[in-house]
């Protein structure tokens, strides 16, 4: 994969900008996301993401550089505390950059290989807890109004482990609105383009179908159901055998891949990922209700701190040390949750 920028790049975009970059902490397709310090007046700095694109894709797809300014403008509308906040838009030679709220900590997709390689699962109710705010912030941004009193009308399209970020205080929150679909930035080419992650799209988005909010849900179903049973149920060798699998593949029945499965979340994954949009949960308002009825049900439940304190002994120790309330639980083999899944 060709570097981003060149080290004479770097410090001509240092030298224009009042941004000083500090390591790259994340590279895709079309580009890199780096640590950087902005400054100010009188010695002002502070810590900030900036996304960068990639040289080829600037000449290449001009069409994916008018996405990238509509997700800045996009996402400059939503302030949320469980949406990454975008500073500004700004320019480098020919191509846009973000600068947006810098998080310490990790994605959802880096916890989640932690604990594959621990041969654990999250906790129960850290993994609904985490569930419930993406479903918090997909709720805004689903029903947010623009300047103009109109509906943006936002579907992010994109739900993933990688776009989920955790911070080491216990926030939760969704990033990269970049395959955002806003009817005022973003108008065309959704029948003719299929984005996103395969094995996360919904049946309409795997079909090229129109989508709205509910498409997320179904995202956020495949995300609480990997991390409940600790395998994504579409996943598969190719794109093509994940997307088949999404449209066809017979919903499993969630307590038979998880024998200690609470019968209530069960629920709630049949109604997540019901195929039939008309089906599942009507909007992420009435998803998160039930992910919270769940959890507080006896009155107490996770909070940003409990989630923080499990996320810094991720960070820092070769092996978690979670408290009793909160044991691991051993994930399934791959190979026997596969087996499981066909076999239902």
């Amino acid at each position: 994969m060709e570097e981003l920028i060149s080290a004479a790049q770097l410090l001509e975009f240092e030298q224009q900008t009042a941004y000083t970059m500090v390591r790259r902490i994340g590279e895709g397709g079309m580009g890199s996301v780096y640590e950087a310090l902005q400054h100010g007046a009188d010695g002002f700095s502070k810590r900030v993401a900036i996304k960068l694109i990639r040289d080829s894709v600037v000449s290449q797809h001009p069409k994916f550089l008018q996405n990238f300014v509509g997700e800045a403008k996009l996402v400059a509308q939503l302030v949320h505390p469980n949406i990454v906040q975008t500073y500004q838009l700004g320019r480098y030679r020919d191509a846009p950059f973000i600068a947006m709220e810098f998080l310490d900590g990790m994605d959802l997709l880096q916890l989640m290989n932690d604990h594959v390689a621990r041969e654990t699962l999250l906790p129960v109710s850290l993994a609904v807890f985490i569930a419930s705010r993406v479903c918090r912030g997909l709720a805004y941004a689903h029903t947010k109004i623009g300047t103009d009193g109109q509906p943006l009308g936002i579907v992010h399209r994109d739900i993933s482990p990688q776009n989920i970020m955790i911070s080491r205080e216990g926030d939760v929150k969704i990033t990269d609105f970049g395959l955002a679909k806003a009817l005022n930035f973003m108008v065309d080419g959704e029948g003719d383009v299929i984005v996103g992650k395969v094995r996360y799209m919904s049946p309409e988005q795997a079909r090229g179908d129109r989508t709205d909010g509910r498409s997320d849900l179904f995202s956020v179903g495949i995300v609480l159901s990997e991390m409940l049973v600790g395998v994504n149920i579409f996943a598969a060798e190719d794109s093509s055998e994940e997307r088949t699998r999404i449209l066809d593949l017979e919903i499993p029945d969630f307590q038979k891949l998880c024998s200690d499965l609470n019968p209530a979340l069960n629920k709630i994954l049949k109604y997540a990922l019901a195929r039939d949009h008309n089906e599942r949960y009507p909007n992420a308002l009435e998803m998160l209700v039930e992910l919270e009825r769940f959890i507080y049900s006896d009155g107490y439940g996770p909070t940003s701190e409990t989630l923080a304190q499990y996320v810094k002994e991720h960070l820092e120790r070769p092996l978690p040390s979670p408290s009793s309330s909160s044991s691991p639980r051993k994930a399934p083999s791959r190979n026997e949750a596969t087996t499981l899944i066909r076999r239902h």
